[in-house]
């Protein structure tokens, strides 16, 4: 109210410097469709602000112990800072994947992240309370940067195994997560995106974009 007043009386002090908009330091840390292949399907996700996190998409599945399925989400979602110039994601899609990487302007909470991937080594989910129980697992792998999460989540169903791949990690005050899915392996198709292999395209994905964020702290 000061400031407002000091403008409409002429008396406000000039200031100096470049104004810069939320989301510019955000935009100079990620990685764009020009990091990757040509025919790689890059793309910006914007959420719709004032949504909560993951609004229109399915309910959590249940879980003995409770909370696994979206356990290591859950726990990002519940520090997470909001609002413009909070956060940034894009997708990729590859002959074979899909990888979503989120960029924030705040540190992710590494030690409640591990405390729940150990609690949910091993768990049960159900489709609904009457459903069989479908066994998952959640596995720390080998990371090749120093204060990086990385783990695969494996669900066997019917007897078939399919896993996602999720990262995480701290950068200055900035940090990193990622998830990424298996998805059909394309063939014979004109323009195909470069075919993935995971977790290896995941990681070199993750790998690179904590790197730029790394170049590009302040």
């Amino acid at each position: 109210m000061i400031a407002a007043a000091a403008l409409v009386a002429g008396c406000a002090a000039p200031i100096s410097g470049t104004p810069t908009w939320p989301g510019a330091r955000l935009d100079k840390a990620l990685l764009t469709e020009r990091d990757f292949p040509p025919d790689a399907g890059y793309g910006r996700i914007v959420d719709q602000p004032g949504q909560p996190d993951n609004s229109g998409g399915p309910s959590p599945m249940l879980s003995v112990p409770q909370g696994c399925s979206n356990g290591l989400t859950d726990v990002i979602a519940a520090h997470a800072e909001r609002g413009p110039g909070s956060a940034a994601k894009y997708s990729v899609i590859y002959n074979g994947a899909r990888v979503v990487m989120t960029v924030l302007t705040s540190q992710l909470s590494m030690d409640e992240l591990a405390a729940e991937a150990i609690r949910c080594q091993s768990f049960n989910a159900y489709f609904d309370r009457n459903s069989p129980a479908i066994p998952m697992t959640t596995t720390k792998l080998p990371s090749s940067r120093r204060g990086q999460l990385l783990y695969q989540q494996t669900m066997l169903l019917q007897g078939v195994k399919n896993s996602v791949y999720m990262s995480f990690e701290n950068i200055g005050d900035m940090a990193v997560f990622g998830i990424a899915f298996a998805t059909m392996q394309l063939s014979g198709t004109e323009s195909a995106p470069p075919k993935a292999s995971l977790p290896q395209t995941f990681t070199e994905v993750a790998d690179r974009q904590a790197q730029r964020i790394e170049d590009n702290q302040i």
